[in-house]
């Protein structure tokens, strides 16, 4: 499937298989007696990159932008059978109804309008709400405070809640391990079954820290040689990067 100007294929699929290997071996060392689903962030590659990922046994695909996904989705046709896309962006209301019958977990809602958006076209849906944690200016998400009145506004609105996501600070992992432990927490006490936490760098003491789900880019597919096409400019920094 190469096609001009396509976008970078990523590493060749016996590399990719290799990689997707030790990642699950590492998993599973982290994680005994139970299950961590790995979510390969092809943001940036083409659909050459999805079908290794998909040669490897891996059918959760992320993305961050819904005309990336949908644009690869529509490359890939009947090859796409069975992959569960997740997207892992901010949300606008447009991209959520284009969205929402293809997508099979959305990991960043943190209003309203984005479920009612999502509801409008797939009633039901799956979603995680995106915690900040952080507590630092011009993050995106919903604060430890907001999530347990936010969740039944969700499911009013015609989504299902099933739980959390969020993001660590770069290049401080105390700090990291206190946001993941208090994410995992917050998810216990809600009874929220999915904790959608770290990425290339942090997803061992994400898994350490409860992480039900990872979100895996750099460490399948190496350097994402491109930037990715943005749907509209997301407020602060975009849930999903790797």
């Amino acid at each position: 499937m190469t096609r001009p100007g396509a976008e970078p294929v990523g590493p060749p699929s016996d590399l990719v298989r290799a990689r997707i290997e030790a990642l699950r071996a590492k998993l599973a060392d982290l994680a005994p007696g139970r299950s961590v689903r790995l979510v390969v962030v092809t943001k940036g590659f083409g659909p050459e990159a999805v079908l290794a990922v998909q040669g490897a046994g891996v059918l959760d695909v992320g993305e961050n932008y819904a005309r990336e996904l949908l644009a690869k989705r529509a490359a890939l046709g009947a090859a796409a059978d069975g992959l569960r896309w997740h997207h892992l962006g901010a949300l606008h209301r447009r991209p959520a109804k284009q969205l929402a019958p293809v997508v099979d977990l959305f990991h960043g809602l943190t209003r309203v309008e984005e479920a009612e958006a999502i509801a409008s076209q797939a009633p039901g849906r799956r979603v995680l709400v995106q915690l900040e944690l952080s507590r630092r200016p011009g993050r995106r998400g919903v604060s430890a405070q907001a999530l347990p009145s936010l969740l039944p506004r969700l499911s009013r609105a015609g989504v299902r809640p099933v739980g959390v996501m969020t993001l660590g600070v770069a290049g401080d992992p105390e700090r990291t391990a206190a946001i993941f432990e208090e994410a995992a927490a917050l998810a216990r006490a809600a009874d929220l079954e999915e904790v959608s936490m770290g990425m290339s760098e942090d997803f061992e003491l994400a898994v350490a820290k409860g992480a039900t789900i990872v979100r895996i880019g750099r460490a399948v597919l190496g350097p994402r040689p491109v930037a990715a096409p943005v749907d509209d400019p997301p407020p602060g920094r975009a849930p999903g990067l790797t």
